[in-house]
């Protein structure tokens, strides 16, 4: 099953609606990253809201959109990640893939922080 990525203004955000295969996984960041590039993208925003579940390979896969989207220009941000979801990958030791990704509560505070990563970069290349 495709997921979709909504293009809003200069941002892509993605809304993860149930828990993806490998091969979902795979196909997820391969289209985030090409219409990153397509669109020239400044920003990310990855919902795993509905997600009752986030395992190792899932977790590498979004480990590894953050790095080839940030080479392709955009900051990202990971937002809605359940309580339980939170526990179950401390549990299990799947943090540190995490470790450096910029994350938030929810949608609009994912807005929020990234709006203000990209100011923060903007200033600081100008």
């Amino acid at each position: 099953m495709a997921v979709p990525v909504l293009k809003q203004g200069d941002y892509q955000i993605v809304s993860l609606q149930s828990s993806l295969s490998d091969a979902g996984w795979n196909q997820l960041m391969e289209t985030l990253v090409g219409l990153v590039g397509k669109y020239r993208s400044k920003g990310v925003i990855v919902d795993l809201t509905a997600l009752d579940l986030l395992d190792s390979y899932g977790t590498r896969i979004l480990r590894n959109m953050v790095q080839m989207t940030k080479l392709r220009g955009a900051e990202t941000v990971i937002v809605g990640l359940q309580p339980e979801v939170a526990f179950a990958m401390v549990q299990l030791g799947l943090m540190p893939g995490l470790r450096g990704i910029h994350m938030a509560l929810d949608l609009e505070d994912g807005l929020a922080h990234l709006d203000q990563l990209i100011k923060r970069q903007a200033s600081s290349d100008g």
